[in-house]
């Protein structure tokens, strides 16, 4: 890795970290600690998705004219305003303002950082470059969490305090490391031509390829990401009898397995099809929903039960290492050059729709309605396989197997900065 990198990998973490720090208690914090109530506390959690999907189609197109590292930096000052100020909110109004201000920097993160891995990697280092950032991501989560989990007391709300204080501390420590950040012109593969920052909405809504992976992305964080929380937890206390201790467990497990098996995957997804490995994801889902089925539905001992559930978050976890080295690459590759930050703005957009539907859908399917919960969402893990092998229909070989283009310039006889230049065609 260069430099620049290096830095944004560290800046990766850095803001993982601080999520970490204060995710898993906004609900206590708000609800308890400052005493402003369930409704609040729910109105919250809304308003950070609320706030996302305001500032997101703006994000791309700010990306796409000023670059990403301002865009980058101007959401880190935002979401550490918005951490700072809600430690310190004693009411409802503050909180939810402040609330605002953090869930619009956090949204605006992602795509920025996207854009500059994208910028600072070749077509080479692109999927390596993407599983460390999801590496990351997932080992700051997960320190964050636990040593958040060990500052913090419901009983004294200068903790919370200290924990947002530390939140936004990492955020504008990201702003230092970055600010120093040089952007290279890294070239890219793009089977699209060449297009101009004008009407990029219109030219991304033009581009059938993008579009079928923006449906198959909905998909993806609706029948995982968005029932990790909400449908799949009230289906496992309701249906399995799973206590909590084992739901954590349970967390823990996907975790260690995105951990463990990262790069392990990558080697293997590196050399296959990106559409065949979606397509192999939603079958690996399928199975975890069977899993999941048993747990609940099953008529085993309750240690058998346990042990399904858990292995469903892990098996989930195996999808979501496969994944990561895969699908945002494949974003980068399909947007015309310089057009990488509105086409990253516009798939987490896609994300963040699909996180605000997924619980509301799954989590009372999953706490009353058992059978048809599990039922619908391997139907939805097994559509994934369907739309990805359909998706590699309107794909070009050089965005579905881009390994296999540079084997085939290379046996050609070309020299290796050949090859490269002719990820840029």
């Amino acid at each position: 890795m260069g430099a620049a990198m290096r830095r944004i990998h560290v800046g990766n973490a850095l803001s993982a970290f601080g999520l970490g720090f204060t995710v898993p208690y906004l609900y206590v914090y708000v609800a308890q600690v400052r005493g402003l109530g369930a409704m609040t506390a729910g109105l919250v959690l809304a308003v950070f998705a609320v706030a996302a999907l305001i500032v997101l189609p703006f994000a791309g197109r700010a990306i796409v004219r000023r670059g990403p590292l301002p865009v980058l930096i101007a959401a880190l000052v935002t979401a550490a305003l918005g951490a700072l100020s809600l430690g310190l909110a004693g009411s409802a109004a503050a909180v939810l303002i402040s609330a605002a201000a953090l869930g619009a920097g956090q949204a605006v993160m992602q795509p920025a950082l996207a854009t500059m891995i994208v910028d600072c990697s070749s077509a080479d280092t692109r999927s390596r470059a993407f599983a460390m950032q999801f590496f990351l991501q997932n080992l700051g989560l997960g320190v964050g969490g636990l040593i958040g989990g060990h500052l913090v007391d419901a009983s004294d709300a200068s903790s919370f305090t200290l924990l947002f204080a530390i939140e936004a501390a990492m955020f504008l420590l990201l702003v230092v490391v970055l600010a120093t950040v040089r952007m290279p012109r890294s070239p890219r593969i793009d089977g699209t031509p060449v297009r101009s920052a004008k009407d990029g909405w219109k030219q991304l809504a033009g581009n059938r390829a993008m579009v079928q992976l923006c449906v198959l992305g909905f998909v993806l964080f609706f029948a995982c990401y968005g029932q990790f929380e909400s449908g799949l937890s009230a289906y496992g206390v309701e249906a399995a009898g799973i206590s909590t201790s084992a739901l954590g467990t349970a967390l823990a497990a996907n975790t260690a397995m995105i951990v463990v098996a990262q790069f392990a995957v990558l080697r293997f997804v590196e050399r296959r099809r990106r559409s065949r490995v979606i397509a192999a994801v939603g079958l690996i889902w399928a199975v975890a929903w069977l899993a999941a089925g048993y747990a609940g539905l099953g008529h085993g001992s309750q240690e058998m039960a346990t042990a399904a559930f858990i292995s469903t978050y892990a098996l989930f976890g195996l999808g979501e290492a496969m994944l990561s080295p895969t699908v945002a690459p494949l974003v980068a590759d399909l947007a015309p050059s310089g057009m990488a930050g509105q086409y990253n703005s516009a798939f987490a957009l896609v994300k963040q729709l699909a996180l605000a539907v997924g619980p509301a859908v799954g989590g009372p399917m999953g706490a009353a309605l058992h059978g048809p919960y599990i039922v619908t969402f391997l139907l939805f893990s097994l559509g994934i396989s369907v739309l990805a092998v359909r998706l590699g229909r309107q794909l070009t070989e050089v965005q579905d197997q881009p390994w296999q283009a540079r084997s085939r310039i290379v046996t050609r006889g070309a020299a290796p900065s050949e090859v490269v230049a002719a990820g840029q065609g």
